[in-house]
């Protein structure tokens, strides 16, 4: 009987880790694409606008 107890305690501590590990991954996922989003945004706002880059545009 104990050994039963100790062995269903130790699954659900197992189980525990587990999802506790998964919520952690999936947060972290979630804030390394916030960033690279955030990191696009800001380049693609400070983009000079068409025709006034480093190069000449004659089409403008």
């Amino acid at each position: 009987m104990n050994t039963d107890l100790s062995t269903q305690m130790l699954a659900m501590n197992a189980t525990k880790t587990q999802h506790s590990v998964q919520i952690a991954v999936f947060k972290k996922a979630h804030e390394m694409q916030t960033d690279l989003l955030d990191t696009l945004m800001q380049s693609a706002r400070s983009a000079p606008p068409p025709g006034q880059g480093a190069r000449i545009d004659k089409l403008a």
